[in-house]
């Protein structure tokens, strides 16, 4: 009974929302990792490095302290809390092709079927990334095809098509 509990699939949502866009590669934390796998991040880790050959810098890298500082304060701002505190050393991080090398390392059903679930999202999402760029290249052509009098009508989807990035504002006092 307890082994037909472990393999419930996990909600893909629930994995998206485990996926961080870092050094330009969409990952996944080890700790968020060994969460969804139900092991020890230790032991995650720990099989890992018994296998270091199998995760080429693409595949696996460790933060930063830049980056985890700022990884930390995103989640702070972003959740409230966060759970990713109190630990020696500096995360690892995962790529997709990362997480699917982990199931070669981890064997067990559990992993076999969260992985598939974690597949699932990483195409999802770029999916979703591909759309969005199919979007902006047919504006782009039609733009191209239409004279000027559409200007503002193309400026105003273009407008809404791209993440416009917003400064960030300094929160507390400045004592300078």
């Amino acid at each position: 009974m307890k082994n037909e509990q472990n393999l419930v699939a996990v909600d893909l949502d629930k994995i998206e929302s485990k996926i961080f866009f870092i050094r330009g590669k969409k990952v996944m934390l080890d700790s968020d990792l060994a969460f969804l796998y139900q092991v020890e991040t230790f032991n995650l880790n720990k099989a890992v490095k018994r296998n270091t050959e199998r995760f080429p810098d693409d595949f696996m890298f460790q933060l930063s302290e830049m980056e985890f500082k700022n990884f930390k304060l995103n989640l702070i701002f972003q959740s409230g809390i966060s759970s990713h505190g109190g630990r020696r050393h500096f995360p690892y991080v995962f790529t997709e092709q990362g997480v699917a090398m982990l199931s070669s390392v981890l064997k067990s059903k559990r992993a076999i079927q969260v992985n598939i679930q974690i597949m699932r999202t990483f195409t999802k999402i770029r999916e979703m990334m591909a759309a969005h760029r199919d979007l902006r290249e047919k504006i782009e052509e039609l733009e191209k095809k239409y004279d000027k009098n559409f200007a503002i009508v193309f400026d105003a989807i273009r407008k809404l098509v791209t993440e416009e990035e917003r400064p960030k504002h300094q929160i507390g006092f400045n004592t300078d």
